[in-house]
């Protein structure tokens, strides 16, 4: 029987998912949260008042920049940009139909840990950042790599990864985000999938060709209103559910640990779904321990070490524990309450209408109408993935510029394969594009949490010294 070779490679690229998601992601992740955590004696709680403080106190619009880098609002936008896009609508989707509600649980601990991570990679990307001849700030987890591990091993890691990180966020990455914004915006306006294609190419053109300043123009403006309208018409979902919303938290903590009466399977094997659901789309999310922001905060000027790694946790918090926590109070609250389209679980008739991607559409259209919340969702997903597409950009550039140096004809060649990939993702199959950026952000981590292991004295002692 002839095997359609996108579905060959589907279930291949799959089978590695799997076993990096359930044997290595979730250990690394959890473990170097954890590290972290115990190390800086929880970080993330005892100088959570300071974050908020270095982030949003005293903001001005929005501060000084290098002449070739970004202030600490516009670093802080750029990786929130990264970081809220479609993990938080499409993947936090995927997470919930296939881990049940419990999956939620999983992310809020993989993003309590994180921002202790996230903190040490701040933390690192400003310590070990450099200057180039020109006088432009290079700085990323390649160059604390090479820190953590001196000779061949910290050039083929810090390799690897820059390779990996091309590939997961500059193509495969960009390509899950146009791959989303096409299929709601032709869902909720009928808009051929091809046409949506062209003009983002064109658009992130004009945005790519402009450099840092531009990006950081764009993410500044961008990110605070994207943020403030999908919070605003989610709590206006969650006010017409509000009677649902302790049965919805009680969903969330009771399928965490007892999965199987929703999802089905064995208890372990529902456990392990749950608990991998949550760490992967959580990773997918927060992007903490990753290795992508730390791009965003190595160009950032005023700010000590501590400082900024205090900056970089408020990113992890406003992606999990607001934003993607309200898409999955609105998707439960509607879809697996009583009357909800999932109440019995996703099985039956229903798994052949609902998708990862129209789920949430599904959601919010259950109290706006089914047109109005599919508009509302496509237009804040077309923000949301736009943003992220303009911050993962950058940061692939930045390693393209680490592998083949700051000329002209390698970033004009780098942005050129970008865009590409941009359209083809706005055409292909959308399954294929997902598993495909998951792979490479999975063994993204791989050589970055290494290097946050072996460079726990240098984060440690910003923290101590507070400079």
């Amino acid at each position: 029987m002839y095997i359609q070779p996108e579905t060959m490679l589907l279930k291949i690229v799959s089978g590695i998912n799997e076993y990096l998601s359930n044997y290595i992601l979730v250990f690394l992740l959890l473990g170097v949260g954890l590290w972290y955590t115990i190390k800086t004696r929880f970080v993330q709680i005892r100088c959570f008042g300071e974050g908020l403080k270095n982030t949003f106190g005293g903001l001005k619009h929005f501060g000084k920049t290098h002449e070739d880098g970004m202030s600490s609002f516009q670093s802080l936008s750029t990786a929130i940009a990264s970081q809220v896009g479609t993990g938080n609508i499409v993947g936090a989707s995927g997470a919930i139909l296939v881990g049940g509600p419990g999956a939620i649980f999983w992310m809020w601990i993989i993003a309590f840990l994180g921002m202790a991570t996230i903190y040490a990679e701040a933390t690192l990307a400003i310590k070990t950042r450099t200057k180039d001849s020109d006088g432009n700030i290079k700085g990323g987890p390649v160059y604390y790599i090479t820190k953590a591990f001196n000779g061949k091993l910290g050039k083929f890691l810090a390799g690897f990864f820059a390779i990996a990180i091309i590939l997961a966020l500059g193509c495969m990455g960009c390509m899950v985000q146009s791959n989303s914004i096409s299929y709601t915006m032709q869902g909720a306006f009928g808009i051929p999938s091809w046409i949506i294609g062209v003009v983002l190419v064109v658009i992130c053109s004009v945005i790519f060709i402009g450099g840092i300043k531009r990006l950081a123009l764009v993410t500044e403006k961008i990110v605070p209103i994207m943020a403030i309208t999908f919070i605003v018409g989610g709590i206006v979902v969650l006010i017409a559910r509000a009677h649902y919303i302790p049965m919805t938290f009680g969903m969330i903590f009771k399928y965490a640990f007892h999965p199987q009466a929703i999802i089905g399977g064995g208890l372990w094997y529902a456990i392990m779904t749950t608990v991998s659901q949550g760490a992967k789309r959580g990773l997918f999310s927060n992007e903490a321990g990753m290795g992508s922001t730390p791009h965003a905060h190595a160009l950032v000027k005023g700010k000590t070490p501590h400082e900024q790694g205090t900056v970089a946790m408020m990113g992890v918090f406003v992606d999990t524990f607001i934003i993607l926590t309200l898409n999955a109070l609105v998707i439960i609250s509607t879809l697996y309450t009583p009357d909800g389209l999932l109440a019995n679980g996703y099985v039956g008739d229903i798994t052949k209408l609902l998708t990862k991607t129209n789920l949430v559409q599904t959601a919010f259209g259950s109290v706006m109408g089914l047109q109005i919340g599919a508009i509302f969702v496509a237009v804040c997903l077309m923000f949301f993935a736009f943003s992220t597409i303009l911050g993962w950009n950058l940061f692939g550039k930045i390693n393209a510029v680490y592998l083949f140096g700051n000329k002209k004809y390698s970033i004009l060649i780098y942005t050129v394969i970008s865009l590409i990939f941009i359209m083809i993702g706005s055409l292909v199959s959308c399954d294929l594009v997902w598993e495909m950026a998951d792979m490479f952000n999975n063994l993204m981590v791989i050589p970055n949490t290494l290097a946050l292991f072996a460079l726990t004295g240098v984060v440690l002692s910003s923290l101590e010294k507070k400079t």
